[in-house]
């Protein structure tokens, strides 16, 4: 087995995404089927055992993986590409709940991202959220995203145009209120960045960085 510190990505990965986003047909993947086995997932099963690895280390919990599809959904969508120009993994403690936060790896054609976080409450998760960041512990999320973006890290923006209603419109921490779910994200740098030996330790630090709002979002369960 590849030990964490030996293991990178094969520059063949990047190329085959650059070339799918250029050729993205059931006849140029199937010409290509070969590369996709053993550059795509073979590589991605590798990484996958070493990061949850690295990750229960991390936590002190055993974690699980998931390798998103390279087949899109293409039954509502207008743009009918038949496969995705990335390779996306999230990582997760093993038996998740609804409030388990989740851990985000993508590689996309020119860039590599992590991520943290809850992506979409459900019903009564959010109102959770929402009642949690509208006291004391919503000051000690938005200092704690503060700090974090002082360094760099970023959040998407939020999905509703408006504070909820039950709430006030003015409330400090409005933007918190205004999400659906809670996720963090830090840019690596180019796809290059996957295939350098050191790729594991940067996710790991990376997501490390990021820990503080998974521990904040742990504490909604309480």
């Amino acid at each position: 087995m590849t030990a964490a510190a030996d293991f990178s990505f094969p520059r063949e990965l990047v190329t085959f995404l650059q070339d799918l986003s250029a050729n993205n047909s059931r006849d140029w993947f199937k010409a290509n089927k070969a590369t996709y086995e053993q550059a795509y997932k073979a590589s991605a099963a590798a990484f996958c055992g070493l990061m949850s690895a690295e990750l229960e280390k991390l936590s002190g919990t055993p974690h699980s993986s998931k390798i998103f599809r390279i087949n899109r959904d293409v039954r509502f969508a207008k743009d009918k590409t038949p496969y995705n120009t990335h390779l996306h993994i999230s990582f997760f403690q093993q038996n998740p709940t609804a409030l388990t936060p989740h851990w985000f790896f993508g590689l996309q054609v020119d860039s590599v991202t992590v991520g943290a976080g809850i992506f979409a409450f459900d019903t009564n998760d959010l109102e959770r959220y929402r009642q949690q960041v509208a006291g004391a512990r919503g000051n000690e999320l938005a200092d704690l995203l503060a700090t974090l973006a002082s360094r760099g890290v970023r959040m998407d923006e939020p999905e509703l145009k408006r504070v909820p209603a039950g709430y006030p419109a003015d409330h400090p921490n409005g933007m918190l209120l205004r999400r659906k779910g809670l996720a963090v994200w830090r840019d690596l740098g180019g796809s290059e960045v996957a295939t350098q030996r050191n790729i594991v330790e940067t996710v790991r630090t990376s997501l490390e960085e990021l820990k503080p709002v998974c521990n904040w979002l742990q504490k909604l369960e309480a």
